[in-house]
């Protein structure tokens, strides 16, 4: 779903830019409130995760591969307006470092992986968890069907943008009946990996998932014959105590970038490489026909490769441990920048005032 230069105009590039650079701006406000000490750690390894991921190209049909987008993911587990903060710095890194999406495309990139993937998973995700049980089974359900319609949605926004401001004469009812058909397996391939991510931090860390607070039972209490709500006890002390979180915390952390640099670093060389979802569709209708050179060709990571070093597997697994570093590094400082000013905003003067 990487849009490269060229494949739409100039003028909608740039509205797409503002579009993005808005959303992002409204996002940073927004995660504020999302992120806290537990949080912000989690949210630059959300980052690099889905970095990883996104490197496992998995076949869906003849010839034609997808990747994860990333944006339910992100949502459920660190909040929408820090998701699309996620996603949007690992487009960032990938267009700058690796050539992947165009950097005149970063704006369309960014609304159509980042915005509308995290804004339709998320408002899905609320509405199931209301409807469903209040379950952490529930939690992972409404995962799976929340990040299987957000790709096609993405599919759908794309195909919109190009009937704004595509750059080949292609009659758009077949670009959106290609787009929306293939993203629709490979949603199946989203899902599937978002469903297990949510599943296996909830069983470990409940608390850490965004998309489940909330989500806590009252315990019941038997008074004069009649079920009532217990106390709530959120605001008391904590049942583990803090060092014991904290180390948890720190294990989770370290799980997930050992993942993350392995997937990046070894299972990265045995994804398919077949043609991704655009790719595929841009090939067969002719949207590619005016596809430009992209401004960081000449980057020594290009095209998820180091520059210089012929063995293909060290080349590629190198480069992606190092796309993961860099990643959790810069998402780490933008989460932990949203965090202090958080922090400058709830100060002891501000709080003084309001009381």
């Amino acid at each position: 779903m990487h849009v490269p230069d060229g494949f739409i105009d100039a003028p909608t590039s740039a509205v797409a830019g503002v579009v993005a650079a808005g959303a992002v701006a409204v996002s940073l406000r927004g995660a504020r409130r999302e992120l806290d000490e537990r949080t912000a750690p989690l949210a630059g390894l959300v980052a690099a995760f889905i970095f990883a991921v996104q490197m496992l190209n998995f076949p869906v049909a003849a010839g034609t591969s997808g990747h994860l987008l990333g944006g339910a993911l992100a949502a459920i587990l660190v909040g929408p307006n820090t998701g699309v903060l996620c996603v949007s710095v690992v487009l960032l890194m990938q267009g700058i470092l690796f050539a992947d999406g165009g950097l005149t495309a970063l704006g369309v990139n960014i609304t159509d992986m980042a915005i509308v993937t995290t804004v339709v998973a998320y408002a899905l995700f609320r509405g199931l968890v209301k409807v469903l049980p209040r379950t952490r089974r529930s939690v992972t359900v409404a995962s799976f069907v929340a990040a299987l319609v957000s790709v096609p949605a993405a599919a759908l926004a794309f195909t919109f943008l190009y009937w704004i401001g595509g750059t080949t004469d292609v009659a758009i009812g077949k670009v959106a009946t290609a787009m929306i058909g293939v993203h629709v397996l490979i949603g199946i391939g989203e899902a599937a990996i978002t469903a297990l991510t949510v599943g296996a931090v909830i069983a470990v860390r409940p608390d850490l998932v965004h998309g489940a607070r909330g989500l806590r039972q009252r315990l019941k209490l038997r008074v004069d014959g009649e079920l009532v709500d217990a106390p709530d006890t959120s605001d008391s002390e904590p049942a583990v105590p803090a060092p014991a979180n904290a180390r948890s915390r720190r294990g989770l952390w370290i799980t997930g970038l050992v993942t993350s640099l392995v997937l990046a670093g070894f299972v990265s060389f045995y994804a398919s490489a077949d043609p991704d979802g655009l790719e595929k569709v841009a090939a067969d209708q002719g949207i590619d026909r005016k596809t430009e050179e992209h401004a960081s060709a000449d980057s020594p990571l290009a095209d998820y490769g180091v520059e210089d070093i012929a063995d293909a597997r060290l080349s590629g697994g190198l480069a992606g441990v190092i796309g993961v570093g860099v990643t959790v590094v810069a998402g780490s400082a933008v989460f932990w920048a949203v965090r202090r000013r958080r922090t400058d905003d709830t100060s002891p003067a501000d709080t003084d005032v309001s009381a």
